[in-house]
């Protein structure tokens, strides 16, 4: 087997959950299951879609928020098993795939106008 042909092969074993279709701009929250000694819990993520990558298994995107004043990031995989559930809170608009843009801007200039459905 060539290694496209491998790939595709990886891809069509491994099982991707239905989420919600969002994009960058979207304000959404990830439950995510964090797992502490023999104990798991499951901890809310609010934040901004800011963008989007990859493909197949490897596709993840990337959610900020603000914290006590400080920008918080976190890169998650489509794929990832510890994911319970995401929620879309809000539609945004923007005009980029990648708002990066966001990561110098405070107070008002950092929100995002909601999109109409």
């Amino acid at each position: 087997m060539s290694k496209p042909e491998l790939m595709k092969y990886v891809d069509s074993l491994t099982e991707q959950k239905q989420y919600p279709a969002f994009r960058a701009g979207d304000t959404i929250t990830v439950s995510y299951k964090i797992i502490e000694g023999n104990k798991e819990r499951i901890q809310q993520f609010k934040g901004d879609v800011i963008q989007i990558s990859g493909e197949g298994v490897t596709k993840t995107f990337t959610v900020r928020k603000i914290s006590s004043g400080v920008g918080v990031e976190r890169i998650f995989p489509f794929a990832s098993p510890f994911i319970e559930e995401i929620t879309v809170n809000k539609y945004g608009v923007v005009r980029r795939a990648r708002i990066f843009y966001l990561r110098g801007l405070t107070g008002k200039k950092a929100k995002i106008k909601e999109r109409r459905k």
